[in-house]
């Protein structure tokens, strides 16, 4: 047992050189946290001006002050990209990171069309909502979405570290855990967000919602010959338009597809495909039943047929 702070010292010297493979020693300089974190939260800014501004945000000033938020967000992204790319090993990592940084920021009016589809979207499908104002500046799925959207355009241009870390830092501030890899249609709301996890290879159509404590997840892995999970291949489900999954269900499977309509029920475990207009729940000790959804207005739907 280390008896003093040099024994410590020197107990650490020996455990860096004998468990060597979580040092970083004489590499690149690898992305900051703190510059990270900083970005996301000027990316929101840039997303939703006059939000997250201590002072009111006047109209005629919203031009100049876009412009030196650009430049800002552009000055330290290239920084951060650069570091990405020479852990990366690209051989010129400066000119590489100064295009890429270029060509995200050049989408952020696309996503911002996105975000704004998908804070209509938690409007509409939550009935506790008073306003648009309330939701961007108290709704947890407004940041980790609109963070995860920005990411997956880096993850799409296999940018490394950066956007784990972006999509990180809206699973530390939200509780709900977006790979960037997961590509998401429009209108998508995550009610309350806590213990949600949905995969790299996931799949979400448009006007989606989740409820808290979803999984979309990996039935299992593809391994090589010494048994090392395969990177890149399909993995987790997809949810096609209109689906809603409600709490603590987990769906699992790269080849497990939720049909256009459908509804996921509490708690359900699924690793088969639902056809359109069909819903999926417990009944009793049971396993999930699968069953057509009850068109509205027939005079013999439950609640769980139909509710959104």
């Amino acid at each position: 047992m280390a008896s003093t702070l040099a024994d410590i010292t020197d107990a650490l010297l020996r455990s860096y050189e004998r468990d060597g493979g979580i040092n970083h020693f004489d590499g690149t300089n690898l992305p900051s946290e703190e510059s990270v974190n900083r970005l996301c939260s000027d990316f929101m800014r840039l997303l939703f001006p006059g939000f997250f501004d201590q002072d009111p945000l006047h109209r005629d000033a919203v031009p100049a002050t876009t412009g030196r938020r650009v430049e800002e967000v552009h000055r330290r992204l290239v920084t951060e990209l650069e570091k990405c790319l020479r852990f990366s090993r690209n051989p010129d990592p400066a000119a590489a990171a100064s295009a890429l940084a270029m060509a995200v920021l050049g989408e952020l009016p696309d996503i911002r069309r996105a975000v704004h589809t998908d804070v209509v979207a938690a409007y509409e499908g939550d009935p506790a909502a008073r306003s648009v104002e309330e939701i961007i500046l108290s709704y947890p799925c407004v940041l980790v979405i609109s963070l995860q959207r920005i990411a997956h355009a880096l993850y799409r241009r296999e940018v490394p570290l950066l956007p784990r870390m972006m999509t990180e830092y809206g699973h530390e501030r939200t509780g709900a855990d977006i790979h960037p890899g997961a590509r998401i249609g429009s209108h998508f709301f995550i009610d309350h967000c806590t213990g949600v996890v949905i995969g790299e290879t996931a799949r979400i159509g448009n006007h989606v919602k989740i409820y808290q404590g979803v999984t979309l997840g990996a039935k299992s892995f593809v391994t090589d010959d010494q048994g090392r999970p395969v990177k890149g291949v399909q993995r987790h489900p997809r949810l096609d338009d209109h689906v809603v999954v409600y709490p603590g269900a987990t769906i699992l499977g790269g080849d497990t597809v939720i049909g256009e309509h459908c509804v996921v029920g509490s708690n359900v475990w699924l690793m088969e495909s639902m056809p359109p207009n069909t819903i999926a729940y417990y009944q009793g000790d049971q396993a999930s039943i699968i069953r057509p959804r009850k068109p509205r207005g027939t005079g013999n739907e439950t609640a769980s047929d139909w509710v959104i």
